[in-house]
């Protein structure tokens, strides 16, 4: 009987390796975000997935401030080069997240659109 169940132990723990994937474009969906973007409905979730580990309500790693709010974000994007930031390319020591990967392109585009739309919270 042990032996069954480490035969269905191999078979399950084939089947998660299986679903791996180190491509995170194609974990992302490229569809692009129709309408006006606004902070609370597309950004907010980019930012707490991506950003929030460093600069939360306490900064840590280095970060010198708080991507929290909607203020602090907006702050970010019209004087701290946040969009610059994202945007650039894997291995530049500036691009956030720190250290990389770059975010996927669609969720970078998302962003810059929510800055051409006129960076609105809601």
């Amino acid at each position: 009987m042990e032996s069954k169940n480490r035969i269905l132990v191999m078979i399950f723990s084939g089947f998660l390796m299986a679903c791996s994937n180190e491509n995170p474009e194609t974990l992302m969906d490229n569809t692009p975000v129709q309408g006006v973007v606004t902070y609370k409905q597309n950004v907010k979730s980019i930012i707490d997935n991506n950003c929030i580990s460093c600069h939360g309500a306490t900064p840590t790693n280095g970060a010198s401030f708080s991507l929290v709010t909607y203020t602090q974000v907006k702050n970010a994007m019209q004087n701290r080069g946040l969009l610059n930031r994202i945007s650039l390319n894997n291995g530049n020591s500036l691009l956030m997240p720190q250290g990389g990967p770059r975010m996927p392109q669609a969720t970078i585009d998302v962003v810059a659109k929510w800055q051409q739309d006129g960076l609105l919270e809601e």
